[in-house]
């Protein structure tokens, strides 16, 4: 093993000893000596995190060695946490990966190496973690302090489509037993933590729909009240929309169609449009798609054509709508449905029809931030009292406990509705950052949220 010189010592030198240490270190990770070598040699060159890490690491595989050490390797996950917090995705990778040699059986690490894995495009060691770590473990329970309730959330662990449970349910009055339902057999029903209510954040329809029968069994046994009833969540599939809402009064739905192959010839996809009256324009998306993720405007039926047999899986197809505002600008709405009551979250406004608010440069130009402001203080009167009016009769039809609307307000003053469902993202600002004005109106839906679950909270209970 390589030694650290001593005495003092040029920092390029040290950066040179602590890139073979480190080199030495990933061909044996689990050598206790080679963590204090490191330890030392990242002291010496400013590193005091790396300092800590590697000299508790040496403490952790050393009390292993001599069969102190009772459990698993908490600590060390939290070595490994702790640079995944901070974005430092190898460094966390390596840590988990060391508590995995110590315990295999480490849910936690696989998760996060999980996450890890999918941020950098590895979909395949992506899923092959989640699996594992689902295999292993399919009850979390995240606490802080003395909580006021313990919630039982419903969870998909294939894939997206779950609620933003983590800042609607914080753990300093939320209990959170995350419950993996797509892994977890029917009789582990009956071995939960006691639980007061329910909350489904199985919010994706789409993601849910192969779970139908299994999130009914659940429903029809389960005692307690359910937050965002499965049968509420499976009515806002995307081609349902037009029917669910289309009768209310100032709202437009544009017509959608699934599409699970490729059409036999031209013709027979033509057909098919016009029987549901889809025209062009079109869009097409993947379905338990969001974000814009795999979305594209298609010009004609050949483009459509091409699109569908290059690509695999559903895809949801509908017109168009050229939802221009009269300054040639894009806008797209986002209210939140809690209890049924409307709050606004966002106004994002563009100059491409693709509206997203993270690619809009509304931190950029103060009068977007104004407007934004004007919706946010007053969405009646930014709207209009008939389109708020119309805003809050789609939250009753949704029915949802918590749920959310994109929309666009067209000339005629008619709400166009983009999409309606409970996976709608709200999260809070840097307290420093350009778009710290909207904290308060997130805070007031976290804040309905929590009378919420005060209103429907009942006793502890499991399953039996």
């Amino acid at each position: 093993m390589t030694q650290l010189p001593h005495g003092d010592s040029d920092q390029r030198d040290v950066a040179a000893l602590l890139a073979v240490l480190e080199r030495e270190l990933d061909a044996a990770p689990q050598d206790p000596l080679l963590h204090r070598a490191v330890a030392e040699a990242k002291g010496a060159h400013g590193d005091e995190l790396g300092q800590l890490a590697h000299s508790a690491a040496a403490q952790i595989l050393e009390a292993y060695a001599d069969g102190s050490q009772s459990g698993p390797p908490i600590d060390l996950c939290n070595i490994a946490t702790g640079y995944f917090m901070k974005g430092d995705n190898d460094a966390a990778a390596r840590w988990y990966r060391l508590v995995l040699m110590l315990e295999p059986n480490f849910a936690i690490a696989y998760l996060n190496l999980t996450s890890i894995h999918s941020s950098a495009g590895r979909n395949a060691e992506a899923e092959t973690c989640r699996r594992r770590a689902y295999q292993i473990q399919r009850v979390y329970v995240e606490s802080d302090g003395n909580p006021l309730r313990r919630v039982l959330i419903l969870l998909v662990g294939r894939g997206p489509g779950n609620v933003p449970i983590e800042i609607l349910l914080p753990t300093r009055t939320c209990s959170r037993i995350k419950y993996v339902l797509d892994y977890a057999a029917d009789e582990e029903d009956g071995r939960l933590p006691p639980f007061d209510l329910v909350f489904n954040a199985i919010g994706e329809p789409d993601v849910a729909a192969p779970l139908a029968d299994r999130l009914a069994r659940f429903a029809e046994r389960c005692g307690r009240p359910l937050l965002n009833p499965p049968s509420a969540v499976a009515r806002t599939r995307r081609h349902g929309l037009a029917a669910l809402l289309g009768d209310l009064e100032d709202v437009v739905a544009a017509p959608c169609l699934p599409v699970a192959c490729p059409p036999a010839s031209r013709a027979a996809l033509a057909d098919l449009l016009a029987a549901a009256g889809i025209g062009f324009p079109l869009l097409s998306r993947p379905a338990a798609s969001h974000g814009g993720e795999g979305l594209l405007r298609c010009e004609s039926i050949e483009a459509l054509e091409t699109m569908l047999r290059a690509c695999s899986g559903t895809h949801y197809l509908s017109t168009f709508c050229d939802y221009r505002s009269a300054d040639g600008y894009y806008r797209k709405y986002r209210m939140i449905f809690v209890d049924r009551e409307p709050f606004p979250y966002h106004l994002a406004i563009s100059p491409q029809w693709m509206v997203h608010y993270h690619t809009a440069g509304m931190e950029s130009l103060p009068w977007k931030i104004a407007e934004e402001q004007r919706f946010l203080q007053d969405p009646g009167a930014a709207l209009g009292a008939r389109a708020m009016a119309a805003v809050a009769a789609i939250g009753r039809r949704l029915d949802l406990d918590y749920g959310g609307i994109d929309f666009a307000l067209l000339p005629n003053e008619k709400i166009f509705v983009f999409e309606a469902n409970s996976t709608m993202l709200v999260h809070g600002q840097r307290k420093n950052g350009p778009l710290v004005h909207k904290n308060p109106y997130v805070q007031r839906i976290v804040d309905a949220v929590e009378r919420l679950l005060a209103r429907r909270c009942s006793g502890p209970q499991s399953l039996d």
